[in-house]
């Protein structure tokens, strides 16, 4: 079960320390704490109750600095499914105990281990499986997959109860299951068999099956072989040899197949990753193919693609277990290794950029999908302003930071460490596709100087909040109806073409938020945009100044155009200016802004009332 990033929830002030020391041992994790504590912690709540639900709702392992008592009050009503429940933990005021209450084989168990290790205190096990026997046979470790229709409860009662159970291991060492003394032996009213072989239908089934990953798939291709060819060819071949697809480690295959839609079709259909060699390790496994072919060797450098690629990631004691297998344009191999195959010790990955927007700033503020991206990541390419706003790096990230001004730097950046395999996040605050590294990227890559090693980068792009976004819901709803959104740097665009495109904004009359306003050198340019914005809407038309958005510091104000102070606006700052039709609410000491949709009836309304407006203009 895929999981977000952890919450270390706290109650108060006093508790802000352990948190932190919490959250920094888990990858991604943020602190949650009352709207008392914004400034200490990364996402304030107002109420408790609610806020963990909705993290609960949305598989949010929960990690909750209190009485387990509490946790078990505020989410007992939403208890449902436990298959899917994600892992909720208790830790002590002190420190001293960690106690995982819900989804305790999805993750909470690892969770308390971890936390337990990192604070020197006790792991409170408490389910059956882990504590009598030291292991979950429906959470095997990392390379183990259960099979299906396994009957998991009948066999850990079994042992449980100190029954012997027919342990048959044809495929991988298994410590992990014996070490600690469970009653495994060679008869047993229930079995439990551990095969890289498929199950076929009217065999004598085990009671439970575990299937190791030691098998590599190998494959090889021409240029522009459909997915679906290669896919079932790869099925072909696991059927043939009677191999399951979950004792398969990863899928294999020449570097220059990185961009080969069909190869990584492959991995995908079978939820592996994909491993990549270089022609010269390729051709040294050459001795153990069984048909070397200069065909092969003359077109890529290495005599064979399938086998010596499957064989690469079994190892020097691996064995092929299905020779090259051919189809119309493509070749599949399997070799099965002796041992548990850790894609990550073989080849290369495929490389992969995910451009992350991080909104303005605020932990509150940044997707999901960011922080997945982020925690993910084996290196951060950044502004390193930007950087220092993600707080602490997931273990063994390497961040990368440049200053500002440096945008296709970092672009290349990310790139040479993509080409290498490696996982990058390119951070760009706001959102990545509004005036930030996300069209560069694409720039590069679509230029005439782009590099060929480049081609075979996976990419993607995760949204964030924009600045626009975010002055406009600070100030209300002024983009309530069309807008729009220009910047005023002419380092890259022309003045006149920008002049052109305020004068358009403003005779349609758009909302217009205004990007990169004025800088320490470019402070004119606000003037001139504030003065072509006037000529077609009324002075006292609202504008909201947004500076620091969800960072320390943050401020919002709401102004006219006559009555905006260009002087108070930098680089830091948003300028939204609203339409002819914008209205103010006034509500206590705030001044809220919104533009009404103005569909059907609403539009000669807001016609008569504009009316008075226009004539104050002229």
């Amino acid at each position: 079960m895929a999981l977000n990033a952890p919450v270390v929830a706290i109650l108060d002030a006093r508790q802000v320390p352990l948190a932190r020391r919490i959250a920094a041992t888990l990858p991604g994790a943020a602190v949650h704490g009352p709207a008392s504590l914004r400034d200490d912690a990364d996402v304030a709540y107002e109420r408790l109750a609610p806020h963990l639900a909705a993290l609960f709702r949305a598989g949010t392992p929960i990690v909750g600095i209190c009485a387990a008592g509490i946790l078990i009050r505020l989410l007992g009503s939403h208890l449902a499914d436990k298959a899917a429940e994600p892992p909720v933990l208790a830790v002590s005021d002190d420190g001293q105990s960690v106690v995982p209450l819900l989804g305790g084989h999805h993750g909470a168990n690892r969770l308390a281990r971890t936390i337990a290790d990192a604070l020197g205190a006790h792991a409170a096990i408490t389910t059956a499986g882990d504590t009598a026997l030291g292991f979950a046979l429906d959470a095997p470790p990392p390379g183990w997959r259960l099979g299906e229709g396994a009957r998991v409860k009948a066999v850990t009662a079994a042992l449980l109860a100190g029954e012997p159970v027919r342990l048959v291991n044809e495929a991988a060492p298994a410590d992990w299951l014996t070490a600690g003394g469970a009653p495994f032996g060679d008869w047993g009213r229930l079995t439990l068999h551990i095969t890289h072989r498929s199950v076929v239908p009217g065999d004598d089934v085990a009671d439970v099956t575990l299937h190791p990953a030691v098998l590599a798939l190998g494959l090889g291709c021409e240029r522009g072989c459909s997915p679906e060819e290669l896919i079932h060819l790869a099925k072909r071949v696991l059927v043939a040899g009677g191999l399951a697809t979950e004792a398969v480690a990863c899928v294999a295959s020449l570097d220059l197949k990185a961009d080969e839609p069909a190869v990584s079709a492959v991995a995908d259909w079978l939820g592996v990753p994909l491993r990549l060699f270089d022609a010269s390790t390729l051709e040294r496994e050459t001795p153990r193919l069984t048909a070397p072919s200069e065909v092969v060797f003359r077109a890529v450098g290495c005599h064979g693609v399938a086998e010596a690629a499957a064989l690469a990631c079994a190892g020097a004691d691996g064995t092929l277990a299905m020779p090259k297998t051919k189809s119309a344009r493509g070749t599949c191999a399997i070799a099965r290794a002796p041992a548990i195959i850790e894609p990550e010790s073989c080849g290369r990955g495929r490389g992969r950029i995910t451009v992350v927007g991080i909104g303005p700033g605020a932990r509150a503020w940044r997707t999901p999908g960011a922080d997945v991206a982020i925690t993910d990541a084996a290196d951060l390419v950044g502004y390193g302003r930007y950087l220092d706003l993600l707080g602490p790096l997931p273990p063994g990230c390497v961040r990368h930071a440049y200053s500002i001004g440096a945008e296709e730097e970092r672009c290349r950046a990310a790139l040479a460490l993509a080409a290498e395999g490696r996982r990058v996040a390119l951070v760009s605050s706001g959102d990545a596709g509004v005036y930030g590294m996300a069209s560069l990227l694409f720039e590069l890559l679509d230029g005439a100087n782009a590099e060929p090693r480049w081609r075979g980068i996976e990419l993607a792009v995760e949204p964030g909040i924009s600045a626009l976004q975010a002055a406009a819901a600070r100030a209300g709803a002024p983009i309530g109806h069309d807008f729009c959104a220009i910047s005023l740097s002419d380092l890259l665009t022309p003045w006149p073409a920008i002049a052109g495109r305020l004068r358009a904004a403003a005779e349609a009359d758009f909302v217009t938020a205004l990007y990169n306003p004025a800088s320490q050198k470019r402070r004119s340019r606000l003037v001139e945009a504030r003065n072509i914005l006037a000529a077609n809407r009324p002075l006292d038309c609202p504008v909201v100044v947004a500076r620091n958005l969800g960072r320390k510091g943050e401020r919002v104000t709401v102004t006219t155009l006559d009555d905006l102070d260009t002087d108070a606006v930098d680089m830091l700052t948003v300028v939204v200016v609203g339409s002819s039709q914008t209205r103010r609410v006034e509500r206590g000491d705030r001044t809220w802004l919104y533009t009404p949709r103005g569909y059907g009836a609403g539009d000669a309304a807001a016609d008569d009332e504009a009316a008075p407006r226009a004539a104050k203009r002229a």
